[in-house]
Protein backbone atom coordinates (compact mmCIF):
# COMPACT_ATOMS: atom_id res chain seq x y z
CA UNK A 1 0.00 0.00 0.00
CA UNK A 2 1.34 3.70 -0.91
CA UNK A 3 2.55 5.85 1.87
CA UNK A 4 -0.72 8.44 2.20
CA UNK A 5 1.77 10.88 3.23
CA UNK A 6 4.16 10.94 0.27
CA UNK A 7 4.40 14.37 -1.43
CA UNK A 8 4.33 12.03 -5.15
CA UNK A 9 0.60 10.93 -3.78
CA UNK A 10 -0.60 14.34 -3.05
CA UNK A 11 -3.48 15.35 -5.52
CA UNK A 12 -2.30 19.00 -4.20
CA UNK A 13 0.83 19.12 -5.14
CA UNK A 14 0.25 17.34 -8.62
CA UNK A 15 -1.97 20.68 -9.01
CA UNK A 16 0.36 23.08 -7.79
CA UNK A 17 3.25 21.21 -10.30
CA UNK A 18 0.66 21.36 -12.96
CA UNK A 19 -0.32 24.95 -12.65
CA UNK A 20 3.39 26.18 -12.16
CA UNK A 21 4.02 24.42 -15.65
CA UNK A 22 1.21 25.84 -17.41
CA UNK A 23 2.42 29.58 -16.16
CA UNK A 24 5.65 28.88 -17.04
CA UNK A 25 4.48 27.42 -20.87
CA UNK A 26 2.40 30.83 -21.22
CA UNK A 27 5.33 32.96 -19.83
CA UNK A 28 7.18 33.39 -23.45
CA UNK A 29 4.09 34.03 -25.39
CA UNK A 30 2.45 36.34 -23.18
CA UNK A 31 6.06 38.13 -22.88
CA UNK A 32 5.64 38.90 -26.47
CA UNK A 33 2.54 41.04 -25.75
CA UNK A 34 4.07 42.49 -23.39
CA UNK A 35 1.31 40.97 -19.90
CA UNK A 36 1.73 38.42 -17.35
CA UNK A 37 -0.57 35.76 -16.96
CA UNK A 38 -2.72 37.08 -14.43
CA UNK A 39 -2.94 40.25 -16.39
CA UNK A 40 -3.62 37.95 -19.52
CA UNK A 41 -6.46 36.48 -17.17
CA UNK A 42 -8.26 39.66 -16.50
CA UNK A 43 -7.93 40.87 -20.50
CA UNK A 44 -9.60 37.13 -21.03
CA UNK A 45 -12.92 38.44 -18.88
CA UNK A 46 -12.83 42.31 -21.11
CA UNK A 47 -12.49 40.45 -24.87
CA UNK A 48 -15.23 38.10 -23.57
CA UNK A 49 -17.75 40.51 -21.75
CA UNK A 50 -16.62 44.36 -22.70
CA UNK A 51 -17.23 46.96 -19.89
CA UNK A 52 -17.40 45.06 -16.53
CA UNK A 53 -17.54 45.68 -12.92
CA UNK A 54 -14.50 45.52 -10.87
CA UNK A 55 -16.51 43.11 -9.02
CA UNK A 56 -17.03 40.85 -11.87
CA UNK A 57 -14.11 40.76 -13.01
CA UNK A 58 -12.85 39.18 -9.49
CA UNK A 59 -15.89 36.81 -9.18
CA UNK A 60 -14.67 35.61 -12.88
CA UNK A 61 -11.14 35.08 -11.41
CA UNK A 62 -12.06 34.53 -8.24
CA UNK A 63 -9.70 36.97 -6.83
CA UNK A 64 -10.37 39.85 -4.96
CA UNK A 65 -10.12 43.57 -5.93
CA UNK A 66 -7.20 44.28 -3.00
CA UNK A 67 -5.30 41.71 -6.10
CA UNK A 68 -6.81 43.16 -8.91
CA UNK A 69 -5.99 46.47 -8.22
CA UNK A 70 -2.52 46.67 -9.03
CA UNK A 71 -2.98 44.39 -11.91
CA UNK A 72 -5.59 46.94 -13.55
CA UNK A 73 -3.26 50.10 -12.67
CA UNK A 74 -0.57 47.87 -14.61
CA UNK A 75 -2.72 47.41 -17.51
CA UNK A 76 -3.74 50.95 -17.45
CA UNK A 77 -0.35 52.37 -17.40
CA UNK A 78 0.35 50.23 -20.44
CA UNK A 79 -2.97 51.80 -22.04
CA UNK A 80 -4.72 48.72 -21.89
CA UNK A 81 -7.38 49.51 -20.14
CA UNK A 82 -9.30 52.35 -18.56
CA UNK A 83 -11.04 52.19 -14.93
CA UNK A 84 -13.53 54.48 -13.95
CA UNK A 85 -16.22 54.94 -11.67
CA UNK A 86 -20.24 54.20 -12.78
CA UNK A 87 -22.40 56.39 -13.41
CA UNK A 88 -24.74 54.49 -12.32
CA UNK A 89 -23.05 53.56 -8.72
CA UNK A 90 -20.20 55.63 -8.21
CA UNK A 91 -19.04 53.21 -5.34
CA UNK A 92 -18.76 51.16 -8.17
CA UNK A 93 -15.52 50.92 -10.73
CA UNK A 94 -16.02 49.88 -14.29
CA UNK A 95 -13.43 48.36 -16.38
CA UNK A 96 -13.00 49.01 -20.15
CA UNK A 97 -11.24 47.80 -22.65
CA UNK A 98 -9.09 50.95 -24.67
CA UNK A 99 -8.60 50.87 -28.85
CA UNK A 100 -5.10 48.87 -27.80
CA UNK A 101 -6.61 46.81 -25.28
CA UNK A 102 -9.37 45.12 -27.94
CA UNK A 103 -6.24 45.30 -30.71
CA UNK A 104 -4.23 43.05 -28.38
CA UNK A 105 -6.93 40.51 -28.91
CA UNK A 106 -6.07 39.99 -32.44
CA UNK A 107 -2.37 39.14 -31.20
CA UNK A 108 -3.29 36.52 -28.64
CA UNK A 109 -5.80 35.25 -30.74
CA UNK A 110 -3.41 31.89 -31.29
CA UNK A 111 -2.64 31.52 -27.44
CA UNK A 112 -4.69 28.77 -27.28
CA UNK A 113 -3.68 26.76 -29.83
CA UNK A 114 -0.16 27.10 -28.90
CA UNK A 115 -0.82 25.84 -25.71
CA UNK A 116 -2.72 23.07 -26.65
CA UNK A 117 0.42 22.05 -28.88
CA UNK A 118 2.68 22.53 -25.82
CA UNK A 119 0.19 20.27 -23.30
CA UNK A 120 0.76 17.53 -26.52
CA UNK A 121 -2.53 16.02 -25.14
CA UNK A 122 -5.37 14.87 -27.35
CA UNK A 123 -7.44 17.45 -27.50
CA UNK A 124 -10.88 15.68 -26.09
CA UNK A 125 -8.75 14.78 -22.80
CA UNK A 126 -7.63 17.89 -22.36
CA UNK A 127 -11.36 18.77 -22.82
CA UNK A 128 -12.47 16.12 -19.98
CA UNK A 129 -9.32 17.46 -17.56
CA UNK A 130 -10.98 20.68 -17.76
CA UNK A 131 -14.28 19.63 -16.76
CA UNK A 132 -13.36 17.26 -14.48
CA UNK A 133 -10.98 20.87 -12.83
CA UNK A 134 -14.02 22.90 -12.69
CA UNK A 135 -16.21 20.07 -10.80
CA UNK A 136 -13.06 20.07 -8.37
CA UNK A 137 -12.96 23.17 -7.93
CA UNK A 138 -16.81 23.57 -7.71
CA UNK A 139 -17.08 20.63 -5.00
CA UNK A 140 -14.07 22.68 -2.69
CA UNK A 141 -15.47 25.38 -2.86
CA UNK A 142 -19.15 24.37 -1.93
CA UNK A 143 -18.29 21.78 0.11
CA UNK A 144 -19.33 22.58 3.85
CA UNK A 145 -16.39 23.21 6.30
CA UNK A 146 -15.46 20.40 8.60
CA UNK A 147 -15.79 21.85 12.58
CA UNK A 148 -12.87 20.45 14.74
CA UNK A 149 -14.41 18.25 17.66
Amino acid sequence: MSEPLHLDQQLCFALHAASRAMVGAYQPLLAELGVTYPQYLVLLVLWEEGTVRLSRVGERLALDSGTLTPLLKRLESQGLVIRRRSSVDERALDIELTVAGKRLRKRAIGLPRAMVCKAALPVDELVRLRMTLRELTKNLVDSPTEKAS
